[in-house]
């Protein structure tokens, strides 16, 4: 099971670095734009290209951040530990998915299975916690039975 939690956690790692880096594009883009931006005879032409710039780099700069913060929550995960109960970490088999209690990641695919890269924050990790195999709970109608937890 650690192996598979090594798998899904730097699964999460490379999504993480591709936003991150993403972002860090987007930012020298707009940058290098605003800078070859010439000032012409019309100035408010020249001002409004400015201001787009500079909303695209700050648009770029909150999505490092977020990106940034993500790091920030897997440095929380811990991948060799053998958990009794779900918590964050965890990889949870359940009758209607399996989940990683990471960060929201989308869906992670490791030896042709898929599983739900969560946020121990979000809504179904919140029902999760504390739960063990054969532990059943339900979310928006929905009812999800423990098979494996780790």
């Amino acid at each position: 099971m650690s192996s598979l939690k090594e798998a899904l956690y730097k699964q999460c790692l490379d999504y993480v670095q591709q936003r991150m880096q993403a972002a860090e594009q987007g930012i020298k883009e707009a940058q290098k734009a605003a800078s070859d931006d010439t000032k012409s005879s019309a100035g408010d032409k020249y001002e409004t290209g400015r201001e787009m710039m500079q909303q695209e780099t700050n648009r770029n700069m909150a999505q490092l951040n977020e990106a940034n913060k993500l790091k920030v929550a897997l440095t929380l995960v811990n991948t060799t530990a053998e958990f009794k109960q779900v918590e964050t970490g965890s990889v949870v088999i359940t009758n209607n998915g399996n989940f990683y209690l990471a960060i929201s990641a989308g869906t992670l695919t490791v030896n042709g299975e898929n599983y739900f890269a969560i946020s121990p924050a979000s809504p179904i990790a919140l029902k999760m916690k504390g739960l063990k195999v054969g532990d059943k709970f339900s979310l928006n109608g929905k009812t999800y039975a423990l098979i494996d937890t780790n």
